[in-house]
């Protein structure tokens, strides 16, 4: 403990550096950064002829081993402790003529301007920089004053860091002021145990003319696993690069000694676009009981299925991996805008970077299973990329489900885990007397699924329990007559469209505030108007107010089915202005007195959930409700008229009385879906 300095200044004494070196002896000490790990970037800027300095040499071997190794034999090794310099002119005595120790500040250098090609310090500006007083600061102005007069113009400073923020920053905002151009390296770690759990970096600073009244800059990164550098706008964004790998060296040297309590989720980015190509889940199971080859497994989960329950949710990748029977399993997500070569593709170029993530007692050379569904990646076509001022940025594209089924999903980048709408689509039919002969079978290709949209499947567990909400309905009729029915919310158009098919005499009006919905219902997911769907383009808020005003008691039933633009908000569907009172009672007013206002709610604050409950208490007599399981979703039933309570008998019996009426020959029907079903799990609040 007597080797550490009582405060940071005494890093830049000569009088602290003497004791340090006496008390150590001949030992040499390296702070970070072993020869191995720095050689391939060494031997990228450090050229045999050239003329090298390394300020702060200390008793490093740094330069030994680039002498003896042929990287370089010109070197001229400074610092300010005597008693150092003794100790290495000593060690290289007779075996390295050409290399030189000198007892020299850095900070006030007695070689002449241009006198080197490269400047070499391992560990120097992180000693001298503890802080950023004013005094400090000042010494390191000068002493890359006098790096820059003694380096020639093309020469390279070459800086072994480990790259705190501040240091990082002093460094990048000086050379690049001076016009030159700024490259951070990360070092590859050798795989020995290191002294330190950080990363290594080298900042290589190469010295160009200042252009005077020039702005640009050029600031480069180039990570441990790829050679080609990566350019970055501004020296804030090239310290954010650095400090997301100095988190995820911390976070694999933590998950690497013990097992994780929370799941941990990062994103690996693609080396050209810097845009993210893989999201990792590091899912820990304590209940598996270790064995030599159930440690660790990666799943890899089929484009278009990430936002599936089992792989979308904490829980479902829990239940995920504890079916799958490995302590620790790695999800891995695949993101729209890349490209993947299957497989065998994806596993050649995760295998290096997964082992990073591997969990603590694994056996060396333990071969790690790859897994997925069905063995492939899975498929997904983007059928429409585009964006709109109101809901900002979405795609429309087809993916495959289980077995042979394919869907069709629109999805708000903005919340690009969430499916705004689906759409199952039909497998293609054959013309009447079309028959193919099996020479002529050709495999379908996988970015072309089928086009055609099934009208008599709704993917989404919400809306069919929304449709079953219509058995609130009163009347002795299992199914209802002319029936109004006012849907707030558009997206694919599935709702509306499976109301309209299958209630032959009902009248739908959709409200959607954003027209490019209306587009892309239409060309993408069969949607279409006609005299018993009209669609009016408008805000919810405002078409309600008018109808309010102008026509109450006029729907038989009421559906709001609206996201929220605002992700702050802990409700994302609907928009909080939608469940105040005041508005609730024009949605009662323009509702029929045996009616029905069904209210899809997605509510993550318990506290504003409750408001809103008390809300629609206040408004309507009757509350129903039907929690989608494995969702936040909830639906909510809300009548005001005399109909009465109706038990879970009363209510079964209605579903299965409209169900049979609405299962008509020649019209489809899901058979995984039953309005009965949908509403089992119905209570009154």
């Amino acid at each position: 403990m007597e080797l550490l300095p009582r405060s940071p200044a005494e890093f830049g004494s000569a009088g602290y550096w003497d004791r340090f070196f006496r008390q150590r002896g001949q030992r040499p000490f390296e702070w970070y950064g072993a020869f191995p790990e720095l050689c391939p970037v060494l031997h990228k800027y450090v050229r045999p002829r050239d003329k090298v300095l390394v300020v702060g040499c200390g008793n490093s071997e740094l330069s030994e081993q680039m002498y003896d190794l042929g990287l370089c034999e010109d070197i001229v090794n400074i610092d300010l402790s005597d008693a150092v310099i003794r100790q290495m002119r000593e060690r290289s005595a007779g075996t390295r003529p050409r290399m030189s120790y000198l007892l020299m500040d850095m900070l006030h250098m007695d070689f002449p301007d241009s006198h080197f090609q490269v400047v070499l310090d391992k560990g120097t500006l992180d000693a001298l920089l503890t802080d950023e007083e004013e005094a400090t600061l000042a010494k390191v102005d000068q002493m890359f004053a006098e790096i820059s007069r003694v380096l020639q113009v093309g020469g390279r400073y070459l800086c072994v860091s480990l790259a705190q923020a501040h240091v990082l920053r002093k460094a990048v905002e000086y050379f690049s002021q001076e016009g030159w151009v700024v490259r951070v390296h990360q070092v590859a770690s050798s795989g020995d145990k290191q002294q330190f759990v950080l990363p290594v970096f080298v900042y290589v600073m190469t010295k160009f003319r200042k252009i005077p009244g020039s702005a640009a800059q050029i600031l480069e990164i180039c990570p441990e696993e790829q050679d080609k550098p990566m350019r970055v706008e501004s020296a804030e964004r090239l310290v954010a690069a650095v400090k997301d790998r100095q988190h995820y060296a911390l976070l694999c040297s933590q998950i690497s000694k013990t097992p994780c309590k929370e799941q941990v989720s990062l994103d690996l980015c693609d080396k050209e676009s810097g845009k993210p190509r893989y999201t990792l889940h590091v899912v820990d199971s304590p209940s598996v009981k270790p064995s030599r080859d159930n440690h660790f497994a990666i799943f890899i989960i089929p484009q278009g299925r990430e936002t599936e329950w089992l792989f979308g949710t904490e829980e479902g990748r829990r239940q995920l991996a504890a079916s799958a029977g490995f302590g620790r399993l790695l999800t891995v997500s695949l993101h729209r805008e890349q490209r993947y070569e299957g497989m065998a593709g994806i596993q050649a170029e995760l295998s290096g970077k997964v082992m990073e993530l591997a969990p603590p007692g694994l056996p060396a050379r333990q071969q790690v299973p790859f897994l997925s569904v069905g063995g492939d990646i899975g498929v997904r076509a983007v059928r429409c990329c585009d964006s709109s001022p109101l809901s900002g940025e979405f795609v429309v594209e087809d993916v495959k489900g289980d077995g042979t089924c394919y869907f069709r999903r629109l999805i708000f980048l903005q919340n690009r885990n969430v499916v705004q709408s689906e759409a199952r689509l039909l497998a293609p039919t054959p013309l009447p007397g079309q028959k193919k002969r099996r020479k002529d079978k050709k495999k379908p290709s996988p970015t072309e699924p089928p086009g055609a949209i099934d009208k008599s499947y709704l993917c989404c567990e919400h809306h069919k329990a929304m449709v079953a909400g219509l058995c609130l309905l009163g009347g002795p009729d299992a199914l209802p007559g002319e029936l109004a029915v006012l849907v707030v919310g558009l997206g694919g158009g599935s709702l509306p469209l499976f109301i309209h098919d299958y209630f032959l005499e009902a009248r739908v009006a959709v409200v959607e505030i954003d027209p490019s919905m209306l587009e892309v219902a239409t060309r993408w997911f069969g949607f279409c108007q006609g005299d018993r769907m009209q669609v009016h383009v408008s805000d919810g808020l405002d078409y309600v107010a008018k109808l309010a005003a102008e026509a109450p008691a006029q729907y038989d039933a009421i559906m709001f089915d609206v996201d929220s633009k605002d992700l702050t908000v802990g409700m994302s569907c609907p928009p909080p202005a939608f469940v105040e009172k005041p508005f609730l009672q024009k949605v009662k007013t323009i509702l029929k007195p045996e009616g029905v206002f069904v209210l899809n709610l997605v509510c993550r604050d318990a506290q504003l959930k409750e408001s809103v409950l008390a809300a629609l208490r206040d408004v309507f007599s009757l509350l129903y409700v039907r929690r989608i399981p494995g969702e936040v979703n909830e639906i909510l039933f809300c009548q005001a008229g005399p109909a009465g309570r109706r038990g879970p008998a009363e209510l079964g019996a209605r579903a299965q009385a409209l169900e049979g009426a609405l299962r008509r020959p020649g019209r489809p029907w899901d058979s995984s879906y039953t309005l009965a079903d949908m509403l089992q799990a119905v209570h009154i609040l």
